[in-house]
């Protein structure tokens, strides 16, 4: 993912938003300075409660899901098309129908600028309720980076490194969720999203991003008979050590009533994570869904301070941000109609 800054002066009372934002989006690696904060979108948490709607939020097994992680980052690298990759498509198929829930792979060609050959990569997709028509999308991306391009030594670059949060968490996160979604009393399907290709970089000024959510949503919008999505949230470094998650500026902007449903919940609920902050604009793989149509917002912690560095391992990890991502989460589908 990448990052361009926004700042904004939300008028709320006269509803209106003005955003000064830089003239250009590179796709070469985003500053490590946040953007200057605006006041907060949402001043009161919405009334009313969950007697009224009986609603219960899920609590997920905060232990368990750093059990995952951990299983994940010992495949050790997983980049695109390598034998680490192929190792944790076979560990995810296995979890999801031991869970009893079907697994589809989505294998594409994909060829980058910065290299001789092209490649096959998959996304993954597991379903729950797969029989209902109006579904959800929750993803992540699950490849690492070929390069550990924020160390501040080049040497170092080349060096194996396990992106824990960094793609890992989205999947440990989704497998942990496999345990309890299935239990829930749902209207909409749900599908479970992993994408490949999206740190397929190893030149940063002309490579390519995003492969296997452009590939999943021009799929998707040829389609005859295509699931009707009404939404997609993206998770990505979701399970740092004190996590914070600003609203992300693209999310804000083109998806701005999803936005606000999932961050008036994280309100309701007290989940602190939830930054009441428009933050950066990130280039991630939700704006491959917002161009075929798909709202789709970006829950991300783009403060995380391991990110591309060696030192992003499990033990700078936390499951702080799965748990109340999860409570959110799980109010805001059962109250989908």
């Amino acid at each position: 993912m990448v990052r361009g800054l926004l700042v904004g002066a939300l008028l709320l009372g006269a509803g209106i938003a003005m955003f000064v934002v830089n003239s250009t989006d590179s796709q070469s690696p985003p500053p490590r300075t946040s953007p200057l904060p605006p006041p907060p979108l949402e001043e009161q948490a919405e009334p009313g409660g969950f007697a009224a709607d009986r609603v219960t939020p899920i609590e997920i097994d905060g232990k368990r899901f750093m059990t995952y992680l951990e299983a994940v980052c010992a495949l050790g690298p997983r980049m695109s098309g390598s034998p680490g990759m192929k190792k944790q498509q076979d560990l995810i198929a296995a979890h999801f129908e031991k869970l009893g829930l079907p697994v589809r792979k989505q294998t594409f060609s994909a060829k980058q600028t910065s290299r001789a050959d092209a490649i096959d990569m998959t996304n993954m997709i597991v379903s729950i309720f797969p029989e209902k028509k109006k579904r959800v999308i929750l993803c992540s991306h699950y490849d690492t980076r070929p390069i550990a391009d924020q160390e501040t030594d080049p040497r170092k670059w080349r060096e194996p490194f396990v992106s824990a949060n960094d793609g890992g968490s989205g999947v440990a996160f989704l497998m942990e969720l496999g345990h309890h979604l299935p239990k829930l009393n749902l209207d909409v399907g749900v599908d479970f999203v992993l994408f490949d290709g999206e740190e397929f970089i190893f030149e940063t000024e002309r490579d390519k991003y995003f492969f296997g959510s452009k590939y999943f949503a021009e799929t998707w919008r040829k389609a005859t008979d295509r699931p009707a999505y009404t939404a997609a949230i993206l998770f990505d470094m979701i399970a740092g050590k004190s996590p914070r998650f600003p609203a992300e500026g693209y999310s804000y902007m083109q998806a701005p009533e999803l936005n606000a449903h999932i961050w008036r919940i994280a309100n309701e609920l007290r989940c602190k994570v939830f930054a009441n902050q428009v933050g950066s604009r990130v280039l991630d793989d939700h704006l491959q869904l917002l161009e075929v149509g798909i709202p789709a917002i970006d829950i991300i912690d783009f403060d995380y301070r391991h990110w591309h560095k060696l030192s992003d391992r499990p033990e700078n990890c936390s499951p702080e941000g799965p748990t109340q991502i999860a409570k959110v989460l799980s109010v805001w589908l059962q109250r989908m109609k």
